[in-house]
Parts: structure tokens; C-alpha cells; sequence
């Protein structure tokens, strides 16, 4: 069992204590996650690499109250995800968890003002209040000029930048993103996490991002490595993963 990094608990954002997912497939028994604890902080950018099949987007769902474990614990701000109800877990998800994917997840036939707006509508959040968050959301991305195009108009890299705010535009307190430049060359791999890094900095939120790309870990804070569901601390200057 890999031992949590020592943080005093009240400091906590999220931690998960001996989380285990295991799956029953074909007859066979399948542990994605094998008694993981890790710590996350506030402001901090978290990176997890590992190959496929590792169980990074296992932890992800687990994180986002998407699936639950067979055992262990996943505490959000000192709450226990798994004893909340599906309701509780929406509200949370809608609130205090922002989403990136790979795919960009974008409505084709809206602009990027109205991409980034519609978490805000969702929530019921006034016009005028939802109108200056979107137009700072958009801004904070370097999208301002480029609000009212559709998806098809904006290149992969764009679209990205307005995932990105879409999942930051209500203020969450930690974005979860699944391999996040899976898409993109390597400047705008670069220019996302870069982002990211901005976005820990300045605006206080934490970000765990799974991914393939060693070139990108120096602009994390911390990076772990998950191997058949296991997790390990690497660091920065001996990390040499390739898949």
C-alpha cells in the first residue's frame, strides 16, 4: 500500500485513504485501483501518468462520484463521497468539480459564449451574473475575440480553451481532466497545461490531469505514477514514462 503524503487534514481538498475498485469480467476478478491514498491541496496541479489499462480513468470516475469504490474512502473537503446520494453527488459535480476531456465534449451547433454560458443556465444563475462570468471565463483562455464562433471554426487548440472555461466558469473548486491534450500537437499541449498552471496560480483552483505526455509533467506540482492500479510519488527530473 502506498502511504498518503502527510498533510495535516483540515488542509485537505480532496484525499482518498486505501480506495480499491475492483470488477468481475468474464468471470475473472479485475482490480483497476488497488488500495490508492493520495492527498490533494488546494491550488495545487496534480499530474497522474501510466499506461493504458493503469487505471487513471478509473480514478478519475471515482473522483467525480461517477463510480463508486469496493472499498476505501474518497473525502471532499473532509465529506465522504460515498455515503452521499446521487442527488448530493450532482450537486457537487454541478458546484464544486469541473470537467475536461480528450474529445472536447462541445455542443456543435453552439458558439463558444454559449458552450462556456450553459453550466450557468443550468444553474439557473441569472442573465447578467452569467453573462460577465462567461465573458471573464472566455477572457482568462484568450478566447474573448473569438466568443461567437461555432466549434467547427475554432481549431483543436481553441476548442480546448473553451472546454477549459466551460469547466472553470462556475468556480469549482478542483477540475478533473482526462487526458486533456490527447489531441493537440505539441504546442497546444504545451499552451493547455501551461493554462492549467495559470489557473492553480491565480485563481486558487486544483487540477488533476491524466496523461500520456512526459514532456509536459515539469509544470505540475506533483506527479504520480499509477502501474496495475497502484500509485506512486515520481519526480519531476528522474520521470521517464513512456506507454
Amino acid at each position: 500500500m502506498t502511504e498518503a503524503i502527510e498533510t495535516p487534514r483540515y488542509q485537505r481538498l480532496l484525499a482518498t485513504e486505501d480506495l480499491v475498485r475492483e470488477y468481475h469480467l468474464a468471470g475473472e476478478d479485475i482490480t483497476a485501483l488497488d488500495h490508492v491514498s493520495m492527498n490533494i491541496l488546494p491550488g495545487q496541479f496534480i499530474a497522474v501518468v501510466g499506461r493504458s489499462g493503469s487505471g487513471k480513468t478509473t480514478l478519475l470516475n471515482l473522483l467525480a462520484g461517477l463510480d463508486k469504490p469496493t472499498s476505501g474512502r474518497i473525502l471532499l473537503e473532509e465529506r465522504n463521497m460515498s455515503d452521499m446520494s446521487e442527488r448530493e453527488l450532482t450537486e457537487i459535480r454541478r458546484k464544486k468539480l469541473g470537467f475536461v476531456f480528450q474529445s472536447f465534449g462541445l455542443l456543435p451547433l453552439l458558439s463558444a459564449f454559449e458552450n462556456v454560458e450553459l453550466p450557468l443556465r443550468i444553474a439557473g444563475m441569472n442573465t447578467k451574473e452569467r453573462e460577465q462570468r462567461t465573458k471573464d471565463a472566455l477572457e482568462v483562455v484568450g478566447l474573448s475575440t473569438r466568443s461567437h464562433h461555432r466549434p467547427y471554426e475554432l481549431s483543436g487548440g481553441e476548442q480546448q480553451r473553451v472546454a477549459i472555461a466551460r469547466a472553470f466558469v462556475h468556480k469549482p473548486v478542483l477540475i478533473l481532466a482526462d487526458e486533456p491534450t490527447g489531441e493537440l500537437d505539441s504546442v497546444n499541449a504545451y499552451s493547455i497545461f501551461g493554462l492549467f498552471k495559470e489557473m492553480v496560480r491565480n485563481q486558487g483552483i486544483s487540477v488533476v490531469a491524466a496523461t500520456h505526455d512526459s514532456t509536459l509533467l515539469a509544470m505540475a506540482d506533483q506527479v504520480l505514477e499509477l502501474h496495475d492500479g497502484k500509485l506512486a510519488e515520481r519526480e519531476h527530473e528522474t520521470f521517464r514514462y513512456r506507454d
